[in-house]
Order: C-alpha cells, then sequence, then structure tokens
C-alpha cells in the first residue's frame, strides 16, 4: 500500500480537512483534466495535497486570499518569513505576550499579510474570527515563547511547500463570493466545496445559514461537472437535517473525524463527516496517510459506502 503524508499548509483554520485529504483524494473521478475549483478555500489543504495543474481558489474572507496571493507573487516567502517571525517571536518574548495585540492593530489597520500568519499562529486555538467592522478579534494564545525556532521552521517548510505547489501549476487566488465562484465552472472541471457548517466554524465573512445552504444546492444541481461537497452528518447530539432535505439525491460517503481546533470544549467532539458527490464515488483503499492524526478515533471498518 502507498504510504502518503499529508502536507498541512500555513494557515490553520476551524474544521481544516487534513484528515480528510486521503479519503477525498481516494474519490476523485478520473479524469482531472480541467480546473479544480474551490468557492471555498480556506486553508487550501486538499488543493495543496491534490495539486491540480489548474486551480481557481476562492473564499470569502480576503485576507486568506492576500496571504496566498503573496505566497503567489513572492511577497511572502519562507525565508522572509523567518526573519519577520523570528524578529516579531522575541518582541512577544521581551513584552510577555503583550505585543500579539499590538500585531492584532497593526493587522486591523493595515492588513498585511504577514501579520494575519503571525496572528493566525499565535492567536487562541488557532481560529479565524473577525467582528463586524472585519477585524480579527481573538485573543492571543498566552504563550509568550510560541515561536520557537522548531514551530518557525514547520512554518517556514508549510510556506515552501505551498510556493513550490503553486509554481508548477496555473493558481488563482480570488477574494469573492461562492455563487461567482461556482459559474465559472466548464465542462471538464471539478469543484469541490467545503462550506461553513451551520453553528459551527463560522466568522464575520463565512458566517453560513439555511438559506445559504439551498442557494449552494441549488446552484450546484445545474453545474456542467463533477462535484464533491464536504458536510457533517451527525454528532452524538444532533442530525445535519439538510442531509436528507437537500442532499438525498446525490452519492453519499460517510466516516468518523475528530475536531480538534475550536474555541471551546464542546465544538471537540467526534462527528460523522460526510462527502456528497454528483457521481459514482467509488472507495478504493489505495492510500494510507502517514499521520497519527488519522488514527484518533477511526472506526475499524474504515469507510461506509
Amino acid at each position: 500500500m502507498k504510504i502518503y503524508t499529508t502536507k498541512v499548509p500555513p494557515i490553520k483554520c476551524q474544521g481544516i480537512k487534513t484528515k480528510l485529504v486521503p479519503w477525498i483524494k481516494a474519490i476523485l473521478p478520473g479524469d482531472l483534466s480541467g480546473t479544480w475549483i474551490e468557492p471555498f478555500m480556506g486553508s487550501g489543504v486538499v488543493a495543496f495535497n491534490v495539486r491540480p495543474k489548474k486551480a481557481i481558489l476562492a473564499d470569502s474572507n480576503p485576507h486568506l486570499i492576500n496571504f496566498y496571493n503573496a505566497i503567489a507573487t513572492g511577497e511572502i516567502t519562507a525565508g522572509r518569513a523567518r526573519q519577520f517571525l523570528e524578529e516579531e517571536g522575541a518582541k512577544l518574548i521581551q513584552t510577555e505576550g503583550e505585543y500579539y495585540y499590538t500585531v492584532r492593530n497593526r493587522f486591523n489597520e493595515h492588513g498585511n499579510p504577514i501579520d494575519f500568519l503571525f496572528l493566525n499562529r499565535s492567536c487562541f486555538n488557532g481560529m479565524i474570527r473577525f467582528n463586524k467592522k472585519g477585524g480579527f478579534n481573538v485573543p492571543s494564545c498566552r504563550k509568550p515563547n510560541r515561536f520557537a525556532q522548531a514551530l518557525i521552521t514547520k512554518i517556514c517548510n508549510q510556506i515552501q511547500m505551498v510556493s513550490d505547489v503553486i509554481s508548477l501549476g496555473n493558481y488563482t487566488f480570488i477574494n469573492q463570493d461562492f455563487d461567482q465562484t461556482i459559474s465559472m465552472a466548464k465542462n471538464r472541471d471539478l469543484i469541490y466545496c467545503d462550506p461553513p457548517y451551520i453553528d459551527r466554524h463560522a466568522d464575520y465573512f463565512n458566517g453560513w445559514t439555511e438559506n445559504d445552504e439551498a442557494r449552494l444546492e441549488a446552484l450546484l444541481s445545474k453545474v456542467p461537472c463533477p462535484f464533491i461537497l464536504s458536510t457533517w452528518h451527525h454528532n452524538e447530539y444532533r442530525e445535519n437535517t439538510f442531509i436528507d432535505s437537500l442532499w438525498s439525491k446525490y452519492e453519499l460517503l460517510t466516516r468518523e473525524h475528530f475536531y480538534h481546533v475550536g474555541g471551546s470544549e464542546k465544538n471537540r467532539n467526534p462527528m460523522i463527516e460526510a462527502l456528497i458527490t454528483n457521481y459514482e464515488a467509488n472507495f478504493v483503499e489505495s492510500i494510507s496517510q502517514k499521520s497519527e492524526q488519522m488514527q484518533l478515533l477511526e472506526p475499524k471498518g474504515g469507510y461506509n459506502v
């Protein structure tokens, strides 16, 4: 069996699909000659591991798009990030963590993408949350020594990975709503959707309502190409009623997943994730993820089709 190590991008996001990448890769249709389209890019972990030759990665959060555009243009490189994080990390230690709020204020005024990286990797639980004025408002993780050399090296390696992927293909990063992105799809493309979950993983830029879910289904029902939708099926407290009301006419696969990132313990429970497709997605156990994360709370039986 081929061993595959999922590459983790430099930006942490709530609901990141790192653990589900092998599953998603295993059900991709054979023809990926068109454009890989993501209306909800988030961290970009799926695209950066699938590594399509051509991709349109979009998100309604302009700071995510600005960050990855900065890598694409060379404004942010692994070397520049190392120097920046070493210098800013030293100030964080000298001020016993209070410098975090200096950077947060600076980011909210100027929106520098490298400040966004600093905040994302030193804020509470790696959350991305903005207030109604568009200001980043997550508090510090309260670890003044957050940017130790080992973490800086890890982040720089992640930036280099993204840069390498982008340099080998034709990647476009766009700040726009999901309906605009879906409308760009053509016959040989593939759409991967990972929308925010209702009552979970929402911020000012990426809120999600029942109307949004219905609008997404209506748009995907008319696309001229295959699509994959990541969503949740149920947890120990409740079921996703949209599985039956909106998505029952499509193909459905499920598996158990456990989220570590969240603002409270109630958001760290095991959840049954679902992949919904408009094509017959036959899972084949052809790859195994070399990661301790995939082992946590995974049922022995593997995938349920």
